[in-house]
């Protein structure tokens, strides 16, 4: 199979692939009319080359829940030996120590003679303390790894020599209405990392746009042209833009795969906000051809570039915490591990084979397309025989993180709704039980949110009993004794206790470890600063956990009751916004902390010091939000070496280079598309040149969107008027055809 890149033979028009393909010459060799749109289209030959390489189409079968696949490996060389020894102590752990506590708790709570608001206190206990023995479980595995210097995991390791991968891999950035200069920013501190270690020649890089904004669409093809004027590399760096982003991220990856996949062993996936050094890249890609088994290798992402207190918290968390719980989770649970849908390598042909996405039976928020695809991934691909590593001892991957608490809900909100999707595929037959537990896992991350609500909820109504109902010291029948409701305040303290304990120590054995790793303990500022930002991060997450709990319990309800949770762009840097925004989203949040704090003064001073932590993160919701959303305290803290991590004392290279390009990528701005198109004759032949093909007659579907706005384009006497009568989705539609392409920019040149 011939391989797309290096080829210096293809032209814009003859060498581009029949599904970019816009017009043909007239028969015979007849000149062109000067001035038509074909005879600009075909000038764009000469100076455009292809967007898209030719196509190698790969099937890729859509997947059944109901039925195992055809297709299964058999042993897998590639996963650790002794793993049942490795889970026992973490599940067998985790369960001993639930079991502790729940003993403990229905002693605390007398329930020799149960109520029904006993047991059920008791029940939202053992659930929810099970989720967070099994964190501590897994994160004292973790140190003990970080102590032991890392697993090097398929025989990564960062500081043995560079290797030469053995076969071509495709690295594929997916965007949707993102900042064009972030998309490309990154994008070419990969290229140009990957040119630095001398590798480039074996990975093709493609923009895989989904952008629904036209404004945004022409800037990201304008940043595009930029990009490879800048490299001068038009071999390798390709984009394409689908006219419907159908299934979201995972339609578009399987879009690709459908019609390229087969030039391509291997594909990483990124994110718009994703970074990776090459040196990273070439391990993934290398250890993924030395393990034939292997179908996915997910790399730890590292939190980066964050300015906001939010983002600067999520920040640190992530670099200091983060190692401890990756290599816990990687050590346990070996060659089943999971997908975070992005910064990861995966073998094309497991993922065609596997990972084809069913639609969901039912109506949305449940039923459709699937929306946290990833772990849904990570699982069919498992199902099929295939080894899923996670590899969190190789350095150079990158992401951000939402800069604001707003931010952070907007995007949880549809985290939630694909998540509780899972429960539809928990069912499915030949899954491996690592997986479904994986599966779980996601929908237990936002389903203990109103399980938290509803704990504290049922508890202060126990305390209402005991205050205000006369209890019943003897029961019905004869007895010499009365029976004293109590519930044991000493008890209830050492659990409490107890839980905080485990909620805290992976914090401090993180802590612990990085005193004992002198290039981290000084990235981080030394050991008093470090102590101090952890001291400072754990405060302001305990303040914003319960606004994030009850933001997050209203989530579930409004999914429950049939709400969709929607698509939007996410935004990257400056988390700010007006106090009274701030104020409108979360006065709720504010309203129901003080009252539930009234409520349990009027109910027992004792029980409103037992829920001021809770009671106060929710009335200074809207501070707080306000605060942590802006860049000031941010960096007056990075200032001060408080929350640093050593990306941003010594930073890499790649990012030092993504972080200038961002400023200063020419062409990226997003303007209006159409008079930008007819301003720019380069822009508007390569538009031309990378449109969809033309709708095939009684073969392709109507389009009713398009043919509404051609026709309003065409009736149209002026530009302001075309576009006055157009929508968003009415705009793209007429930019993605030659015709109305034609029209509107004939428009504007009149104007």
């Amino acid at each position: 199979m011939r391989t797309p890149a290096g080829d210096d033979t293809q032209g814009a028009a003859g060498g581009a692939p029949a599904g970019e393909r816009q017009a043909q010459p007239p028969p015979d060799g007849a000149p062109l009319p000067a001035g038509s749109p074909a005879r600009a289209r075909a000038g764009a030959a000469d100076a455009f080359a292809p967007a898209l390489p030719p196509e190698a189409p790969l099937d890729m079968p859509v997947q059944s829940l109901r039925a195992r696949p055809a297709h299964r490996l058999g042993a897998r060389p590639s996963s650790p030996r002794g793993m049942f020894l490795r889970r026992l102590p973490v599940i067998g752990g985790a369960v001993a120590i639930t079991a502790l506590g729940g003993w403990e708790m229905a002693a605390a709570l007398n329930l020799d003679r149960p109520t029904v608001l006993g047991v059920v206190l008791l029940l939202l206990f053992l659930v929810l303390f099970a989720w967070i023995a099994l964190s501590f479980t897994s994160g004292v595995a973790g140190f003990f790894q970080l102590l032991r210097g890392g697993e090097r995991r398929l025989g990564i390791d960062a500081r043995a020599p560079l290797p030469v991968p053995a076969v071509r891999t495709a690295l594929l950035m997916p965007t949707y209405n993102e900042p064009p200069e972030r998309v490309m920013a990154g994008l070419e501190a990969i290229h140009d990392s990957l040119v630095a270690c001398g590798r480039r020649q074996h990975f093709d890089l493609f923009v895989l746009s989904d952008t629904t904004d036209p404004d945004i669409w022409v800037a990201e093809e304008a940043a595009f042209l930029a990009l490879r004027d800048r490299t001068g590399d038009h071999a390798c760096l390709f984009y394409r833009r689908r006219p419907k982003n159908t299934e979201r991220k995972a339609g578009n990856i399987a879009d690709w795969v459908r019609r390229w996949g087969g030039a391509y062993p291997q594909m990483l996936v990124l994110d718009a906000d994703s970074v990776m050094t090459g040196d990273s890249i070439v391990r993934l890609a290398d250890a993924m051809a030395r393990h034939p088994d292997v179908g996915l290798i997910q790399s730890l992402p590292v939190i980066v570039n964050g300015s906001t207190l939010f983002a600067r918290t999520q920040q640190f968390a992530g670099r200091v915490y983060g190692p401890l719980i990756a290599c816990g989770i990687a050590w346990w649970h070996g060659a089943e591990g999971n997908y975070w849908g992005h910064n990861a390598m995966i073998r094309t042909r497991a993922f065609a084979e596997q990972a084809g996405l069913p639609l969901l039976r039912g109506r949305k928020p449940f039923g459709g397309h699937i929306l946290s695809h990833d772990f849904v991934e990570a699982a069919l691909v498992r199902r099929g025989g295939w080894a899923v590593h996670m590899v969190p001892d190789l350095p150079g991957s990158y992401e951000e993180s939402p800069p604001s608490l707003t931010d952070l809900a907007v995007r949880d909100r549809r985290w939630c709704q694909g998540n509780l999707q899972h429960a539809a595929v928990l069912p499915a037959r030949g899954l491996h039980w690592m997986s479904r537990l994986h599966l779980l896992t996601g929908i237990g991350s936002y389903i203990t949110a109103p399980l938290w609500l509803l704990f504290l909820v049922v508890g202060t109504l126990i305390a209402v009993q005991a205050r205000f109902v006369r209890p019943q010291y003897f029961p019905d029948g004869p007895s010499l004794f009365p029976e004293w409701p109590v519930i044991d305040p000493v008890r209830s303290m050492w659990l409490f206790i107890a839980t905080m304990g485990l909620l805290l120590a992976p914090k401090l054995l993180a802590y612990v470890a990085l005193l004992l790793d002198g290039p981290m303990r000084r990235g981080c500022g030394g050991a008093v600063r470090a102590f101090l930002s952890l001291l400072l991060e754990t405060v302001i997450a305990g303040l914003l956990a319960p606004v994030t709990m009850l933001t997050q319990s209203v989530d579930v309800a409004a999914i429950l009751s049939g709400r969709d949770s929607g698509w939007n762009a996410q935004r990257r840097d400056d988390g700010s916004l007006p106090l009274g925004e701030v104020a409108r989203l979360y006065w709720r949040h504010t309203a129901f902390g003080l009252g539930f704090g009234v409520a349990a003064w009027l109910v027992s001073p004792a029980l409103a010091l037992w829920m001021s932590p809770v009671v106060l993160g929710l009335a200074l919701a809207v501070p707080l939000a306000a605060l942590t959303g802006r860049r000031g305290p941010g960096l007056a803290l990075r200032r001060l070496g408080l929350l640093l991590i050593p990306e941003e004392r010594d930073p890499p290279p790649v990012l030092v280079r993504a972080v200038a390009l961002r400023a200063g990528v020419a062409g990226a701005e997003a303007g209006e598309a159409v008079r930008r198109l007819a301003d720019d004759p380069t822009l508007l032949a390569a538009h031309r040149a990378m449109l969809p093909p033309p709708r095939r007659p009684r073969l392709d579907p109507i389009d009713p969107v398009r043919l509404v706005a051609l026709v309003k384009v065409a009736e149209a006497a002026t530009l302001d008027e075309a576009l006055g009568g157009l929508d968003r989705a009415g705009k793209a539609a007429a930019l993605a055809d030659a015709a109305g392409v034609d029209r509107l920019v004939t428009l504007a040149r009149r104007d």
